[in-house]
């Protein structure tokens, strides 16, 4: 598990180092904006998707019989979260079983409950199926986001709203929320009849000594059974183009729901290269994860050592993850200004902090999960033009 290899990604088409993503000019840039990370997946994935390949037979296929044990063997062992087998619905992607929440169990018109700054394609979702954002802000104290809990009682209770999106841990700031805030959070909730729909995709990430991933569906069958739970391995183990999704939904009606709407739209297609990655890495990967924590919570620390001395940024750090996010406020930028100060000053494309909705302007996201050469390279910029004369 070697980390600091350097490994070229334009060789494929990556997002993260795509014109579409770097911008006419951008090829020199530090390529921070997209959530992957510059590792190769654990070896047992490499060597499952490999045996697959050489079996040389692509038709179609059922689900194998481990790929539901191994994810509930996961689950059980990291998290303490047991799950029934039947609960588990397949999704293409988390954002397909997200949307597909959203349209199941709320209506055109009907209010969705997001708490920003928060995951940019939440927002894209909900205007695109035509629901109304109501928006519960976070709470930025002394470096710590809380929930602002008297105001979602109050968009809670509002007509027509009929459900809330959760990022558990949460996306972009990687913080781990406690049970007690989201035993708090679920109670809301069950009061005014409003659905939670919890994204957990960065469940597994938590860092070295940061507090321990909560489970939605663990707080008790009562929370679990108004709630809709997705996962997937995408994040945890780099393997998000050759990765599903799943939603796991404790509520029989809410499955049986969901189940008619895969019939509908056709989602019932099984990936032979996702079903083996996915099965590998979770009854393998684990040491792979444990490691590839370590050295991330090395970058974080490299990141924090480089900033602490510089005025006008601080670093909001994460408790899981491998996203950064920066407050860049006290240089009185606008977002724009930002933006062009971090390309063409420090020669980052991060994340643009206002794309993640109310608080987010006069921030970025940082991705640093990449090699720590590379990652010193990108803070000496950065360092360089914090300090430049105006």
């Amino acid at each position: 598990m070697n980390f600091d290899e350097e490994i070229d990604r334009r060789a494929v088409p990556a997002l993260k180092w795509h014109r579409m993503v770097l911008g006419d000019g951008g090829e020199g840039l530090f390529p921070a904006g997209v959530a992957d990370m510059d590792f190769r997946a654990p070896d047992c994935v490499l060597s499952a998707m490999q045996a697959r390949l050489d079996h040389g037979i692509f038709g179609y296929e059922t689900v194998q019989p481990d790929l539901m044990p191994s994810l509930t063997g996961w689950m059980a062992r990291r998290h303490g979260w047991a799950i029934a087998p039947e609960t588990i619905l397949r999704a293409p992607n988390i954002l397909n079983a997200l949307a597909m929440a959203v349209t199941l169990f709320s209506a055109p018109g009907d209010g969705v409950i997001v708490q920003p700054p928060v995951f940019f394609d939440f927002f894209d979702m909900l205007k695109e199926n035509d629901r109304r954002i109501v928006e519960n802000p976070l709470i930025l104290r002394d470096g710590r986001y809380e929930m602002d809990f008297a105001d979602l009682e109050a968009k809670a209770a509002a007509p027509q709203v009929r459900m809330l999106l959760l990022c558990n841990p949460h996306n972009p700031m990687g913080r781990i929320w406690s049970e007690a805030e989201l035993r708090r959070l679920s109670e809301i909730c069950l009061r005014h009849d409003v659905i939670v729909v919890s994204d957990e995709m960065h469940g597994d990430l938590g860092l070295p000594g940061a507090p321990r991933y909560v489970p939605f569906a663990t707080l008790g069958a009562q929370h679990a059974q108004n709630a809709v739970i997705c996962l997937s391995p995408a994040k945890t183990f780099n393997i998000a183009s050759c990765a599903a999704a799943f939603s796991v939904v404790a509520d029989g009606e809410k499955r049986a729901a969901f189940q008619a709407a895969n019939s509908r739209l056709t989602v019932n297609k099984n990936n032979a290269f996702a079903n083996v990655a996915m099965t590998a890495a979770w009854r393998e990967g684990g040491p792979w994860l444990d490691a590839v924590m370590t050295y991330l919570a090395g970058n974080l620390a490299l990141m924090r050592d480089a900033i602490a001395p510089l005025s006008g940024v601080r670093l909001i750090a994460p408790e899981a993850g491998f996203l950064a996010w920066l407050d860049f406020r006290e240089l009185g930028l606008a977002p724009k200004e930002l933006t062009r100060f971090l390309r063409h000053k420090a020669g980052w494309a991060a994340s643009r902090g206002e794309a993640f909705g109310t608080g987010g302007a006069g921030f970025a996201r940082v991705n640093f999960a990449c090699r720590r050469a590379r990652l010193e390279q990108a803070l000496t910029s950065l360092t360089a033009a914090m300090r430049a004369p105006d």
